[in-house]
């Protein structure tokens, strides 16, 4: 019944672009086993059943066109246990099963601690494995991402021949690619750490992602999600990027192939957002301080449920080049105030050549106290983030 009659990937494309992103990444194969992609080594595919087409294939195709980087996800290694509950009550996962079929291998769920048992069948190992190298030829991604349970130690085998192989035809193809892993699967600096539904509380040295969904309580449509704002997306994107990340933001579309009115309507919101802040976001580094302000960030895995309310006391800073970004998270007075960039301030020195507000003509004033900077911008007044560009010499 999943043909997706209105699916348009010129359409979803152009809609990512416009919220300012950089890299799409469709899900290859969710942990249900059905694989969106044309493949020969399963019957059960999106090209094969369903839809006749080849969704990720026609979504790499409407990526490059649109100039944006193509990655793609692989949630295969929990099929292993996907389906393991369906023996427990009357339905069609029933023994015996044999690789080929849909739901093999349903192994009881494992505990989520349990890094050595149970094992899956090797023959599932070897399957996993030819399938991310058939990704790998056929599509050429930018980016594998992997979610949970590839560091279990039955995996590692595997998951470190897929690494070589990947990363040796990157080199191949003269294109830089990465693996995206979760928890402690990967050594660090040989993949980007993710970081979902979550946040590190300071900034990290190495570059690292962050996934999460436009919803808080589902990544697929759902007629129950409770969407978040744009403002909330955009808070988190800052306090990510400040602390040396990227977000990765997913999008669920309804079953029928389009993008839902809520996830649109934010999306665009973000993009007239990036529209006019995009330099403080992209191809930026984290400053020698990167946060100050009375919200506490909880680090950690699904933490943002815990999320507290950012407000005008909590600002971000990146900087590019001759230029620090000072981002108060919201502004609701007349005035911000910087704590780190006093005249007696251990981290500000700088010789001002410029100090402006992105998106505003008219210039904010500000002075330095011995113990802080005072910005006195009358004019704004924002529920999210806010730039002021300082230029030094």
């Amino acid at each position: 019944m999943f043909t997706a009659p209105k699916f348009n990937p010129k359409e979803w494309v152009k809609l990512f672009k416009k919220a300012g992103a950089r890299y799409v990444m469709p899900v290859a194969e969710h942990h249900d086993g059905f694989q969106m992609y044309d493949s020969e080594i399963s019957e059960w595919n999106v090209k094969n059943m369903a839809m006749k087409r080849d969704v990720l294939g026609e979504l790499k195709e409407a990526i490059q066109e649109e100039g944006l980087v193509f990655c793609e996800s692989n949630h295969r290694v929990e099929h292993a246990f996907f389906f393991g509950h369906g023996k427990e009550f009357d339905s069609d996962v029933k023994e015996p099963l044999k690789l080929g079929d849909f739901y093999y291998p349903s192994m009881p769920e494992p505990d989520n601690q349990d890094l050595f048992s149970p094992d899956p069948p090797q023959d599932f190992l070897e399957d996993w494995l030819a399938r991310n190298v058939e990704l790998v030829e056929k599509y050429q991604p930018s980016m594998v991402y992997f979610d949970w349970w590839i560091q279990h130690d039955s995996v590692k085998p595997y998951l470190k021949k897929f690494a070589a192989y990947y990363y040796n035809r990157g080199l191949e193809w003269g294109k830089e690619v990465a693996i995206s892993y979760k928890h402690d699967a990967m050594m660090l600096g040989t993949g980007i750490f993710d970081m979902e539904r979550g946040h590190f509380s300071n900034a990290k040295p190495f570059c690292w992602q962050a996934d999460t969904s436009m919803a808080f309580n589902s990544w697929c449509y759902t007629e129950q999600n409770r969407f978040k704002t744009s403002k909330d997306i955009l808070q988190d994107l800052v306090d990510i990027v400040s602390k040396n990340g990227c977000l990765l933001l997913n999008v669920g579309p309804k079953a029928d192939g389009t993008i839902c009115e809520e996830e649109v309507k934010l999306l665009e919101e973000i993009g007239g957002w990036m529209d006019v802040n995009g330099e403080a976001i992209y191809d930026t580094h984290p400053w020698r301080v990167q946060a100050e302000g009375s919200t506490e960030v909880v680090e950690g895995m699904f933490s943002e449920e815990g999320r507290k309310d950012f407000d005008s006391t909590d600002i971000r800073f990146t900087c590019k080049g001759d230029c620090i970004y000072v981002i108060p998270m919201k502004q609701e007075g007349e005035d911000i105030v910087v704590n780190c960039m006093g005249e007696d301030s251990k981290d500000f020195h700088a010789i001002i050549t410029e100090f402006s507000v992105l998106g505003y003509e008219e210039r904010p004033e500000y002075t330095r106290e011995a113990d802080k900077m005072i910005i006195h911008a009358p004019f704004v007044k924002s529920d999210k983030p806010v730039v002021y560009r300082i230029r030094i010499k």
